[in-house]
């Protein structure tokens, strides 16, 4: 319909009239229509038009008058390609096809004083200049809108990769855990004299089984934590636990193995973290007692303590005494760790990890909120 009514004037003008009346219609569809169609996108229907456009002002003869039927028309669906070329084109060819378009809105108005009865340089330099205005603004607009659309992007990329490294994190701090209970309860079991003869090859298999599991399910943390450069910042979507629930879980691991297991917990010092805080100590206390079971299978004494530190920081370690056998040594492994050191970090901790007393030592250290 746009196009029509560009056209209809052409019908009671001169032949030439219609290549003006044509350019017109043309850059007014190429802005207005939803592109791409078919092989045909933005970015080409933009150039083919501003292209066009350039020809058209330097190879047109005709009366200049006949220019202003049609020239505002050409001149707003121009200033719209160079706004959606800025904005949307690729970033290889953004830089050529925003000049050519930006060339052709500026260089428009020739079209007319070149063909002036009295045509002059200055006439056309300072047409050029104020089409040049409103070139720079629709550029402006263009960089201003694509610098946001390219900072949703970024967000959004973000976003995922914070959410897969959650994913890897709970991935390992869940299911880890149960995963080494059956190779602990298949290494136990192997131990029992009657049944050892008896059931000594399945107990195996299982234990191969579990082993081979956690193997595969390092390899997918990692996965999930390739291109991971930011650290742990929000709060995980699972539930939140924290220092009240250490009896719990130290309760459930001293009765799937046979080490004395101690908890030594001040008095009052549950809830005295912030919510996050409180759950990167329950994890820290976690993903210890998951590399004992793995790394540490002989250790005989196993301790869990918080408490006060001098600064008023809360302060978790758990060590154990190795057993004095050292545990086989596994490739992969070592995520759990690095993650946990990365979100104490980010809220102002500190996590330690190194051996201890002929065994092996996690000591986390996290900041108290002020009492108020």
């Amino acid at each position: 319909m746009a196009a029509t009514m560009m056209l209809l004037p052409a019908l009671m003008g001169p032949p030439g009239a219609w290549v003006l009346a044509g350019a017109a219609a043309v850059a007014l569809v190429a802005a207005i229509y939803p592109w791409p169609v078919k092989w045909i996108s933005p970015a080409r229907s933009a150039g083919a038009v501003a292209g066009l456009s350039l020809v058209l002002d330097f190879v047109w003869s005709g009366v200049a008058g006949q220019v202003l039927l049609w020239l505002p028309f050409e001149m707003t669906a121009l200033l719209v390609l160079l706004y959606r070329v800025i904005r949307r084109a690729p970033r290889p060819h953004v830089s050529w096809l925003g000049g050519l378009a930006g060339t052709a809105v500026v260089l428009l108005p020739l079209r007319m004083t070149l063909h002036a009865p009295q045509p002059g340089w200055r006439e056309s330099v300072f047409m050029a200049l104020l089409a040049f205005l409103p070139a720079a603004g629709a550029t402006g607009v263009g960089l201003y809108l694509r610098s946001l659309d390219d900072r949703r992007a970024r967000a959004v990329t973000e976003a995922l990769r914070d959410q897969r490294g959650e994913v890897a994190r709970d991935l390992h701090d869940f299911v880890a855990h149960e995963v080494t209970g059956i190779v602990l309860e298949a290494q136990a079991a192997q131990l029992d004299d009657g049944a050892r003869e008896r059931n000594d090859e399945l107990y195996a298999r299982i234990e191969q089984a579990g082993t081979r599991a956690l193997d595969a399910m390092d390899q997918m943390v990692r996965t999930l934590r390739t291109g991971e450069g930011g650290t742990w910042a929000e709060p995980p979507a699972t539930r939140l636990y924290g220092l009240a629930d250490l009896a719990e879980l130290v309760g459930r691991f001293a009765a799937m193995t046979g080490a004395r297991t101690e908890l030594n917990q001040e008095d009052g010092i549950a809830g005295v973290l912030a919510r996050e805080a409180d759950d990167a100590a329950y994890r820290a206390v976690l993903e210890s007692l998951t590399n004992i079971r793995r790394h540490a299978p002989h250790a005989s004494r196993i301790a869990v303590s918080t408490g006060r530190t001098a600064d008023r920081a809360v302060e978790v370690t758990v060590a154990d005494d190795g057993g004095g056998t050292p545990a086989p040594t596994r490739d992969g492994g070592g995520t759990g760790l690095a993650g946990l050191a990365e979100r104490v970090g980010a809220l102002g901790g500190t996590l330690e990890a190194g051996p201890h007393g002929g065994g092996w030592r996690v000591r986390c250290v996290l900041p108290a909120p002020a009492a108020r």
